[in-house]
C-alpha cells in the first residue's frame, strides 16, 4: 500500500521482499453491502463451530482455551484495517474447490507470539519460520473442523483449500479482499488473563457462495438432479415421440400418447468365485517376513540451536510428554498406537493401551 508521500516503508519493503501480495485487487467483488440474510447465516454457522474448536485448541495448545462470538460485520478494506494492531500474523487458507475464493484468519502479533510460546513450550519467542509453522498448524485445524462443518450443513462434500500458511507483516501490506466482505470477530482467552481478538475472513465470492447454500437458495447442479426419464437397458429415448427400439416396447413420452407394454425379463448373472480374498491374503503372506523399524517415543521437545550446543552431562531435557502419559509406538515414524512403559526382567517394554484409528493416522499425516 503506498504512503502518502509516494515512499515505501521499511516494513513495506519488507514484505514485499518476503513474496507477500500488498495488492488489494481481488479477482471478483461483491455488490455494495451483503445481504442481511446472509449475514445472519454465516454467523450462525460460526458460532456452531466454536466449541470445537476451543477443544482441538486447549488439546493442541496444552491448556484451557475458549473461543467465544463471533460478531460478524460487512466491510472493506480500509474500514476493517483500522481495527487491526500495527502488525499483524494472517494466516491464508483460501479455499479452492466447494465454494472458491479468499479465506483467512488474522491475529495480533503478541496473540502469535503466545500462541508460539505455549506450543514450544518457550518463553519469549521470536516469531521466525518455526513459530510461522507452528501457528500454520493450529490453523489447519480450525480449517479441517469448518470445512467438515460446512459439508455436513450444505451437503457439499467437494469443499478443499490450500495448506494455511502463515506470516507476520504490518497491517497496512496484508492482501484483504476489495469490495464488501465478511469478516468475524472472535474473543480468544488463552487463560492467565491473555485475551485476544482473533478475526476471519471471507472474500466477497466465497462468502456469497456459503451464504447461499446455508440458506438453501442454490440450487442443484445437474450432476446432483434425479435422471429423468433414463432408457431401459438396451432402448434409446426420444423426447418427441417415446422410446424406440427397447425391449419389446417402448414408453410414450408426448402428451396424451398410450403406453405400450414391455416384455421384461430379469438378467440372470452367473456366479462368479470368489478370487479376491485369496488373492488378497496371498499378497499379503509376501511381505509377512519383512521387517520394519518399530519405535517407543517418550516424548519431543524443541530447543534452540544455542541451547542444544550448551548442552552437557548433568543437562535435563524437559518433554512435552506429562508423567504417566502413554507413550507413542511408532513404525516406520508412523504413529500406530500408544502404550505405558513396563519394566520385564531388566529390560524396558510397552504395553499396548490403544490402537490409533485410520482416521487419526490421516489428521496426522494431514
Amino acid at each position: 500500500m503506498m504512503m502518502s508521500d509516494g515512499a515505501l516503508s521499511q516494513a513495506e519493503i519488507d514484505a514485499l521482499l518476503s513474496g507477500v501480495d500488498t495488492s488489494a485487487a481481488a479477482t471478483q467483488t461483491a455488490e455494495p453491502g451483503f445481504p442481511e440474510a446472509g449475514r445472519k447465516a454465516l454467523e450462525v454457522f460460526f458460532a456452531s463451530t466454536v466449541n470445537t474448536h476451543s477443544h482441538n485448541l486447549s488439546t493442541l495448545i496444552g491448556s484451557a482455551v475458549s473461543l467465544s462470538g463471533p460478531q460478524v460485520g460487512v466491510d472493506g478494506r480500509d474500514s476493517f484495517i483500522a481495527q487491526l494492531p500495527e502488525t499483524v500474523t494472517v494466516i491464508k487458507c483460501d479455499f479452492t474447490a466447494g465454494f472458491p475464493g479468499e479465506h483467512m484468519f488474522v491475529i495480533g502479533e503478541e496473540c502469535a507470539k503466545d500462541i508460539a510460546s505455549r506450543m514450544n513450550k518457550e518463553e519469549n519467542i521470536t516469531l521466525g519460520d518455526m513459530a510461522m509453522s507452528v501457528i500454520s498448524e493450529v490453523f489447519s485445524q480450525m480449517v479441517g473442523t469448518q470445512i467438515t462443518a460446512l459439508a455436513d450443513k450444505t451437503g457439499n462434500k467437494s469443499i478443499a483449500s490450500v495448506p494455511p500458511e502463515a506470516s507476520n507483516i504490518p497491517k497496512t501490506v496484508v492482501a484483504i479482499p476489495s469490495g464488501d466482505f465478511i469478516w468475524a470477530a472472535y474473543e480468544l482467552n488463552l487463560g492467565e488473563g491473555k485475551n485476544y481478538r482473533l478475526w476471519e475472513i471471507l472474500g466477497p465470492s466465497a462468502a456469497s457462495d456459503i451464504a447461499k447454500m446455508l440458506n438453501g437458495d442454490t440450487p442443484r447442479s445437474p450432476s446432483q438432479a434425479p435422471a429423468q426419464g433414463a432408457p431401459a437397458m438396451g432402448g434409446g429415448m426420444n423426447m418427441a415421440g417415446g422410446m424406440q427400439g427397447g425391449m419389446g416396447g417402448g414408453m410414450g413420452m408426448g402428451g396424451g400418447m398410450p403406453y405400450h407394454s414391455a416384455n421384461v425379463q430379469s438378467v440372470q448373472f452367473p456366479h462368479l468365485p470368489p478370487h479376491g480374498v485369496p488373492h488378497e491374503a496371498g499378497n499379503i503372506g509376501l511381505i509377512m517376513d519383512v521387517q520394519m523399524e518399530m519405535t517407543v517415543e517418550l516424548g519431543r521437545t524443541k530447543k534452540l540451536i544455542k541451547d542444544i550446543l550448551g548442552f552437557g552431562e548433568g543437562t535435563i531435557i524437559e518433554l512435552d510428554k506429562l508423567a504417566g502419559e502413554p507413550v507413542d509406538i511408532l513404525v516406520n515414524h508412523k504413529l500406530i498406537a500408544k502404550g505405558e512403559v513396563v519394566v520385564i526382567d531388566e529390560n524396558f517394554g510397552v504395553r499396548v493401551t490403544e490402537i490409533v484409528s485410520p482416521m487419526e493416522r490421516m489428521n496426522d499425516l494431514g
